[in-house]
């Protein structure tokens, strides 16, 4: 599966630089040398990503370079793709009903030339946008009800980072930042529901990040759960750094903190790296006090009925990243119940999260970087 997956993705990732090529490459009929140029540009762009992969695994020092530049390739990639698509839908509508103009219709390949550079002008500026967006956290508060008493706790103020990547797009620094957010919350409880790091983390970054994480201020401790990128990672080496970091992560385990509510967090569906498989939640919640509140971490949000009928009062997930760059986000919401934001299946209560980082490339369109504070309110005893 892992084979058939890749190879269907490569597959895929060719088909569409060869239709953004094909169409560059009319475009710019005439250019000379020039067009040559943008050629082997074209070339290196879009094969920098997976060259820089190579020779990580090789040693080679300036792996990371290659990496970074095919990551905002991919970036690129997609805004040109849809561009242009929407520009052949166009000449397509003109050829059944004519509406270009006579100048165009005059002088096709000049309007061919022109549409070529607005296009790579606007997909360059929606890159460009997308990093300054992406920069900018933001924060967003989601209110709950909990229809059971949360004994010692009338309310319950969480803050949420999920998906920060620390990695090639995002270094210590943001993750410095991140924590120095969540402090400024004054939660009672902190949780990281995966995807912490990035597949290309550095062993110092992880050093590192091990010693920003014990910043972290919240009562009742910080929490978190593996995602899938914990396992692209390393996933032992993931969970030493993290723990020594004095996050406490749960693997499919349940823990009853302060004797008010049980925080329950399970393995990411990743498992084909792990010795062991996931639990059901049933089994998780084996002996579990069901009377008391039941918060739970899922990184991926994936078949959300099973949460409803274990009695969970409140799941909270990351990874889909709200999309990240459009049009993924609408793609998105086709392959998830939640993509994004809050709802509520009978008595559980669902919030996903778009993430505090960026995989990839540091881009962000249609979607926005966030810390969640989840503000709980408990039932009457």
């Amino acid at each position: 599966m892992i084979v058939f997956a890749a190879v269907l993705g490569l597959s895929l990732y060719s088909g569409i630089n060869y239709y953004i090529f094909r169409r560059g490459w009319q475009a710019a009929r005439g250019w000379g040398g020039i067009r040559v140029a943008l050629l082997i540009f074209f070339i290196f762009l879009a094969s920098s990503f997976f060259l820089g992969r190579i020779l990580g695994r090789l040693g080679f020092g300036g792996s990371k370079v290659f990496v970074a530049v095919g990551s905002y390739y991919l970036a690129l990639m997609a805004f040109l793709l849809v561009l242009v698509a929407a520009v052949d839908l166009l000449r397509l509508g003109n050829a059944f009903l004519g509406f270009f103009p006579k100048a165009v219709r005059d002088s096709p390949q000049k309007a061919a030339s022109f549409a070529f550079v607005a296009v790579l002008v606007l997909a360059v500026g929606l890159v460009v946008g997308g990093y300054w967006n992406a920069r900018r956290i933001r924060f967003r508060t989601v209110d709950f009800d909990i229809d059971k008493p949360g004994g010692m706790y009338q309310t319950l103020k969480i803050a949420v980072a999920s998906d920060i990547h620390l990695g090639i797009s995002v270094g210590p620094k943001r993750l410095e930042r991140i924590v120095s957010m969540i402090n400024g919350l004054g939660a009672d409880l902190v949780l990281l529901p995966g995807d912490v790091v990035d597949e290309d983390v550095s062993k110092e970054e992880e050093e590192r990040m091990t010693a920003i994480l014990r910043t972290l201020q919240a009562p009742l401790g910080v929490y978190g759960v593996t995602g899938n990128h914990e396992y692209y990672a390393g996933l032992e080496e993931s969970l030493s750094h993290l723990r020594r970091g004095n996050v406490r992560v749960l693997e499919d385990e349940a823990v009853r903190v302060e004797d008010s509510f049980y925080l329950i967090g399970r393995k990411d569906r990743t498992q084909y790296r792990s010795r062991e498989p996931r639990k059901s939640l049933e089994e998780i919640l084996a002996g579990v006090d069901k009377r008391l509140p039941l918060i739970l971490m899922d990184h991926q949000p994936v078949n959300l009925a099973e949460a409803e009928v274990q009695g969970v009062d409140l799941q909270v997930s990351g990874h889909t990243h709200n999309g990240q760059i459009f049009p993924l986000n609408l793609i998105n919401k086709l392959v998830y119940e939640l993509n994004w934001g809050a709802k509520r299946r009978g008595k559980t209560w669902y919030c996903v999260t778009s993430g505090a980082g960026t995989w990839g490339p540091a881009v962000r369109v249609g979607s926005v970087p966030e810390i969640v504070l989840l503000r709980l309110t408990f039932g009457a005893p």
